[in-house]
């Protein structure tokens, strides 16, 4: 089953909705996102990850409730503009109808309308859900093996816009 959620990009006053969203986090899933058995959000991460420029640094959120459940984001690459990182996490009840799947898709639309054309990602390489995601998502990606993870790398295609009415 896939449903759509309300999103929106993410705002400075979004912290304590984060710090909520944290809670409700199992430790595999704050595993597969962050790749460390972090217990709470690492010290100073949480203005960085609620300030972003909607631009070089991005994020959406998908909100339910007045509560944030899922959090897709992008970092362009210092160097080279076209190329995001990308990450997600979707919170435990909401995994597996779609939340992670909308967030992705809306913010890869987001970025390639801003020039991005190629995102990248480290994924746990057991982690099943997200792979099959990845290829459902970017099905030009190269997924190269790295010690128990895949370092993703995958075209982003600019959609045309859709015709006026």
């Amino acid at each position: 089953m896939e449903i759509g959620v309300p999103t929106r990009p993410v705002r400075p006053d979004d912290g304590p909705l984060f710090c909520r969203l944290w809670s409700r986090l199992s430790r595999e899933t704050v595993y597969r996102r962050f790749h460390a058995p972090l217990r709470e959000p690492p010290a100073g991460a949480l203005p960085h990850l609620v300030s972003v420029d909607h631009d070089r640094r991005e994020a959406l959120v998908a909100v339910v409730g007045g509560e944030v459940v899922g959090v897709a984001r992008y970092d362009r690459t210092p160097g080279d503009p076209a190329t995001a990182e990308v990450a997600v996490v979707v919170e435990d009840g909401w995994q597996g109808v779609g939340v992670g799947r909308q967030l992705l898709r809306e913010l890869g639309e987001l970025a390639a309308r801003r020039g991005v054309t190629t995102v990248t990602a480290s994924v746990q390489a057991d982690n099943d859900r997200v792979v099959g995601l990845v290829r459902r998502l970017l099905p030009g990606a190269t997924l190269t093996a790295e010690e128990g993870t895949y370092a993703v790398a995958g075209p982003l295609r600019r959609r045309p816009a859709p015709a006026p009415a």
